[in-house]
């Protein structure tokens, strides 16, 4: 059965974040994913638009549109970078909105790992992470 597989519970287990997440983005004007474009960002502000997709491993064209609404918003800009490359660049609104998605995925978290001991939850975070790195 679908429902006993690996795959399908590691949805499910995604999709009980919603309720910390979604609202939030919402609230802030972001739609999902672009939180994950903002984190590179915070990580490492002025990495081209190439790094940025290589980094969150979805298509350029995904990226590009992303980037493009998140200008429109006021939270970053893009220049022109080295050679055909264009650089982006947070800016002072996009940082604001470090702490409170940070909070929201911390609150997923939260969810995530309620009924858990905190060995469970770290052994749950070390296998997770072994996954994601397959990518």
């Amino acid at each position: 059965m679908i429902e006993e597989t690996l795959s399908y519970r590691l949805l499910k287990a995604m999709k009980a974040t919603r309720p910390a997440i979604w609202p939030v983005l919402t609230e802030l004007g972001l739609h999902p994913g672009q939180d994950l474009m903002l984190a590179q960002l915070w990580r490492a502000d002025g990495i081209t638009q190439a790094e940025l997709v290589s980094r969150i491993g979805v298509e350029r064209p995904t990226v590009t549109k992303a980037l493009q609404r998140l200008e429109r918003s006021g939270y970053l800009r893009r220049e022109p970078g080295p050679g055909r490359s264009r650089t982006v660049h947070l800016t002072a609104a996009g940082r604001a909105l470090q702490r409170p998605v940070e909070q929201a995925w911390r609150d997923a978290d939260a969810l995530v790992g309620a009924g858990l001991s905190p060995a469970e939850v770290e052994q749950l975070s070390d296998l997770l992470a072994r996954v994601a790195q397959r990518d």
